[in-house]
């Protein structure tokens, strides 16, 4: 039975003329058909051999030979996004593909084959697109992790991985999933943000970049805390700009999605165990091996379990100026969290002695918040200044204050710094990095 005839049934020439528009499910019909005709034609060895402008060149005109030959009724539109969605799934990421290029898309949700969800400007939305089926889904889910040397099956039915631009994706399957394979997919911009972008953001204040640049310069060791999707690794990325650019990073990570610029940068990437439970390598491994590869800072993409009592070792013994960022809601809360990673490490040593590593290796902690509107907002610059009897005192340097939610939704507030003259100022001369004295000055109000 031809293409046409699986399409169009008995009474195909009365079908054909009714339908101006292929139906949605006809549509998915037709392009999974069309898909296993192309492969059953194409030389693979031959298109190895062609650059990925030609390959596309030669499936244009494949689908147009098809659809001739089979007599499909389409209007020019459909052709065009037929031979689109073609080259997707051939070259890319099949439905998901108009998502990746779309740049106001910063969160890409598959709640199963049915439904996607994106976020545009802190937002969740429900799209018209669409997977052929659950198997279809679990293709596209298996190019994604393959390329990254990792495998996602009933035995290991989640896996974290990442696209080529540097997205993170995490997918779970069934059994796991009940109803079908989700995938959450984290956006990364060709780009990172600039200075500029936050500042147009209203996500940060010039006096508060003033001093991030200061201390990016002069080595001092920052944790940034925030919960999921408040711009944590927006913010490393920013910070990791001010360092000088003959300065060695080695950059450590789960899922690699930092975007570093300097020349002379290292990165590390965890690996998951093997079918047999074997080859596992953690972050704490690697955060012990970037000590022996000469680093003049680390930065860890984000501490979540025993490696935090190696990267504070490693920020008290000469490694200054590393940075690393952990999920919580607030500063206090990120060292109480801190001293829980260090307790899971297995050593024996009292909250005291733990609290005392804490405070001797991190100088500053950025609060990074996402609000209720969706934008993404520095809200607390605090200083770790040391042990007051068992307890780490700090004091805030900047804060974001919120005084209400307009008729829109829109959160109102300012920032202001508190008055406080942080202690680090004279490393801050030291390095040749100071700050003017209005920097902190408590009068100065941005809104």
């Amino acid at each position: 039975m031809s293409l046409r005839e699986r399409l169009s049934g008995t009474d195909e020439e009365r079908q054909l003329q009714a339908m101006p528009v292929v139906a949605q499910q006809a549509y998915q019909e037709l392009k999974k058909s069309m898909h296993q005709m192309i492969l059953d034609r194409i030389d693979l060895e031959r298109l190895k051999r062609l650059t990925s402008e030609q390959f596309k060149h030669e499936l244009a005109l494949l689908v147009q030979r098809i659809i001739e030959e089979e007599r499909i009724v389409l209007n020019q539109q459909e052709r065009h996004n037929l031979v689109l969605d073609i080259q997707h799934e051939m070259l890319g990421f099949g439905p998901l593909e108009p998502l990746l290029n779309d740049p106001t898309v910063s969160d890409i949700l598959v709640n199963t084959f049915k439904k996607v969800y994106v976020e545009r400007r802190g937002r969740l939305e429900l799209t018209e697109i669409s997977f052929h089926d659950n198997a279809h889904l679990m293709k596209i889910i298996e190019k994604i992790v393959s390329r990254v040397g990792r495998r996602v099956d009933e035995s290991s039915p989640m896996v974290d991985a990442r696209l080529p631009d540097g997205s993170r994706v995490n997918a779970i399957i069934p059994p796991l999933a009940i109803d079908g394979p989700l995938v959450s997919i984290r956006r990364f911009g060709a780009t990172p943000l600039t200075v500029q972008n936050l500042l147009d953001y209203k996500s940060v204040t010039p006096p508060m970049i003033r001093v991030l640049e200061s201390l990016g310069m002069a080595k001092i060791n920052i944790l940034i805390s925030g919960g999921t999707g408040s711009g944590k690794t927006t913010m490393l990325n920013l910070i990791s700009g001010f360092i000088p650019p003959n300065e060695r990073i080695v950059t450590i990570e789960d899922a690699a999605e930092l975007q570093l610029r300097q020349p002379h940068v290292v990165r590390l990437e965890t690996r998951p165990p093997n079918i047999e439970g074997k080859g596992e390598v953690t972050q704490r491994a690697l955060v012990r091996n970037s000590l022996r590869m000469r680093p003049d800072r680390v930065i860890l993409g984000e501490v979540r379990g025993p490696e935090a009592l190696d990267m504070l070792q490693a920020m008290n013994t000469g490694h200054e100026g590393s940075l690393a960022t952990i999920h919580a809601n607030t500063a206090r809360d990120a060292l109480a969290r801190l001293e829980n990673m260090v307790s899971m490490a297995g050593v024996n040593l009292t909250p005291r002695a733990i609290r005392q590593q804490i405070c001797s290796a991190i100088t500053v902690i950025i609060q990074a918040t996402r609000l209720t509107d969706g934008t993404r907002k520095v809200v607390s610059i605090q200083e770790v200044t040391g042990m007051e009897g068992d307890i780490i005192s700090m004091q805030e340097i900047f804060h974001f204050e919120q005084t209400g939610v307009d008729a829109d939704g829109k959160v109102q507030g300012h920032f202001c710094a508190t008055g406080v003259r942080p202690r680090f100022t004279d490393r801050l001369k030291m390095f040749g990095a100071p700050v003017p004295e209005d920097t902190f000055d408590p009068d100065r109000i941005f809104t």
